[in-house]
């Protein structure tokens, strides 16, 4: 082999998967947040090296939105199924029973990335946090949405508020995703379910 052929055989991309490696990237994102992710651990998580990731994904913050879409199709995507429930309380019900599955399960990072993921962070990562926001205000529309579609079909009280109930919804949610990164158990979650369920408007 010559010398030519030995430089391009030496920089040569190494192969990888991007969609692994998408996967492990999201995990870094989930357990640390987007500025406690630093390149050196999400290019060591996904195998490859930082030209690699930035060929292959962009820069960090497009790394990141990538990251999101696909927690978005994957581990919050109980959100969108909830909705499909036949009746309001079985949505509320569903997105519970979902969130709790989803934040205290032991084979992934605990909490929620779309509540955890920046919310503390410097100018840099504005558009981040911004992202967040606004990721989780679209969860809360549809989530109303879906309510006052109930409530045109009789199947919540002429006096229940959508909007307030599709935010409730969302606090209990959001703060039981704070409680398990801090160690609340699944079961512990389930108790407070329990209580959130009892204040649904009959």
């Amino acid at each position: 082999m010559g010398e030519a052929e030995v430089c391009v055989a030496r920089g040569r991309p190494r192969e990888f998967d991007p969609e692994r490696a998408l996967d492990r990237a999201l995990k870094v994102f989930w357990k640390r947040g987007y500025e406690g992710a630093s390149l050196p651990d999400l290019t060591r998580a996904m195998g490859i090296n930082r030209p690699s990731l930035y060929a292959a994904f962009g820069n960090k913050q497009a790394l990141f939105r990538k990251a999101m879409a696909r927690y978005a199709e994957g581990p919050a995507s109980y959100l969108r199924e909830a909705l499909e429930a036949p009746t309001a309380r079985a949505v509320f019900e569903r997105l519970l029973e979902g969130g709790i599955k989803m934040v205290a399960n032991p084979r992934q990072p605990r909490g929620c990335l779309a509540v955890q993921g920046a919310l503390a962070c410097g100018d840099e990562a504005e558009p981040v946090r911004r992202q967040l926001c606004a990721q989780r205000e679209r969860a809360v529309a549809l989530i109303r949405e879906r309510l006052e579609r109930a409530k045109a079909e009789g199947d919540l009280p002429r006096g229940a508020d959508p909007t307030a109930l599709a935010r409730y919804a969302a606090t209990v949610m959001h703060g039981m995703a704070v409680q398990a990164a801090g160690g609340a158990t699944a079961h512990e979650l389930r108790r407070v379910a329990k209580i959130a369920l009892r204040a649904w408007p009959a």
